[in-house]
């Protein structure tokens, strides 16, 4: 009997839908198509693949509408941040496409008498892309288009939780006439995902989840020499300096902690305040909080603040803020504060002020729309509390001094760092992290490249 995926509308806590998966007899037939396409398109021209990644990019347009409404379905995001998210996601791909042929061309070295030697970026295979629900989109073009780009051929594992959002990316690419194979999507369980991963035709894993999961990753690969980029979340901080510019300030710090409910891997997760300003910030950012957050059914455009994707999501929530309370923080907005829909896994916002740094809200990566805020003397304990954290995926200050920032953003263990910004991918800088945020990059021509193997082209073409 095939076993079936049931999606949970995270909303109205129904079935939104029911797809077949796969059974680990599979597992041989998808890769081999997978490789069956890889084998003609390595051998397709910088032109044919941006070509061809610029009519996926006017079919997904197409379907822009159904796209987002598939996200709020299936993970509650708001409707109208659903429809960011498309946007963003074609400009992600836009920018790689245009950077595609500089990064990808032959390397010639300098000339040297008697020999032609060049350096070549060569596909690596079979991408397997394991992506990840929260930002369904956005995590997963990171991968899909530069690996075409690069000749590879594409399997994607989206998130049991947002599998139509992986069938999305196959449909534009087969409307814009993609080799049968080249991008393909699979409804898997653990198991069988295991099996793809060992599969000896897939060149590549790219995995964006837990810790957990990324070792998981790691050891079902352990037995072959496999590329694997691993994005497995953060405790992102931000430091607000006594110069930073105050309203701005306290409004996208609310934003970073709040946007798409908190459930971002880059999401503003501790605030350091210096002491000065630390009462008048905190007075503010509950005013803001109070403001922002509007609870309500995704698919309307008052909305803020969807549910939580996951069930469980909001008694961990609140588990962390009885914690961070219980050891000394003074809770300044409660869940209690907002009315909250009659169904649905909603979690309300929640700020605790001088949250203890040994507290579960300061430590554990939370993934939801809670803070802890603390103050902090100077500089110097605030790059000693922002590196007190076993991730580091980004970082932001928030002063007027751009020589400050430099100096502060030097010393902080993070893959990005921000000055006057949070929550926020640029697709020309690459997207990595440091610590058990894992390992690898995507974006910027460093994606490319990761998803390429060096050749050295050392050619005598004079005889001594």
């Amino acid at each position: 009997m095939t076993k079936e995926l049931r999606v949970i509308n995270p909303y109205t806590e129904e079935t939104a839908l029911t797809l077949p998966m796969l059974a680990p007899g599979d597992v041989d037939r998808v890769v081999s198509s997978a490789r069956k396409a890889f084998e003609g398109w390595r051998w397709s021209t910088s032109a044919e693949r941006r070509a061809l990644c610029e009519r996926f990019l006017d079919a997904f347009d197409g379907n822009r509408d159904e796209i987002a409404r598939n996200i709020s379905l299936q993970m509650g995001r708001p409707i109208k941040h659903a429809h960011n998210e498309v946007n963003t996601t074609l400009d992600r791909a836009r920018h790689m496409i245009a950077i595609a042929e500089e990064t990808l061309r032959d390397e010639y070295l300098p000339e040297k008498p008697g020999f032609v030697r060049y350096i070549r970026h060569e596909p690596l295979g079979v991408v397997l892309d394991i992506a990840a629900w929260n930002y369904p989109l956005l995590i997963a073009v990171n991968v899909i288009v530069p690996a075409v780009l690069a000749g590879n051929a594409v399997i994607i594992k989206h998130s049991s939780r947002t599998p139509l959002c992986g069938r999305a990316f196959v449909d534009a690419f087969e409307k814009a006439g993609a080799p049968e194979g080249l991008v393909q999507d699979i409804y898997a369980d653990h198991a069988v995902t295991e099996g793809f991963i060992r599969h000896p035709g897939v060149n590549y894993v790219s995995f964006t989840g837990s810790v957990r999961g990324g070792h998981e990753v790691v050891q079902s690969a352990r037995d072959k020499f496999m590329h694997v980029g691993l994005e497995l979340g953060g405790k992102d901080p931000a430091y607000v300096c006594a110069d930073a510019p105050f309203d701005f300030t306290v409004a996208n710090t609310v934003d970073g902690v709040l946007y798409n409910a908190g459930q971002s891997c880059c999401a503003v997760e501790r605030i350091y305040v210096e002491q000065s300003i630390y009462d008048r910030f905190v007075e503010a950012y509950v005013a803001e909080t109070r403001r922002y957050a509007v609870l309500g059914d995704p698919s309307t455009e008052r909305t803020t603040m969807g549910p939580m994707a996951t069930r469980s999501a909001p008694a961990f929530l609140e588990g962390q803020v009885r914690d961070a309370v219980a050891r000394g923080g003074r809770l300044v907005v409660g869940f209690d504060e907002f009315v909250k829909p009659a169904t649905g896994w909603f979690c309300p916002p929640a700020v605790v002020a001088d949250a203890p740094q040994d507290c579960s809200l300061m430590r554990e990566e939370s993934f939801g729309p809670v803070v802890g805020i603390l103050p902090v003397a100077n500089d110097e304990e605030a790059v000693r509390l922002m590196n007190d954290s076993p991730y580091g995926l980004t970082a932001s200050v928030w002063t007027a001094d751009l020589d400050r920032a430099r100096r502060i953003g030097e010393r902080i263990e993070t893959g990005t760092f921000f000055m006057n910004r949070c929550d926020y991918l640029d697709p020309a800088l690459p997207w990595t992290g440091v610590k058990d945020t894992g390992k690898g990059a995507s974006l910027s021509h460093y994606g490319l490249l990761q998803l390429t193997q060096l050749k050295s082209m050392h050619l005598r073409v004079a005889m001594p």
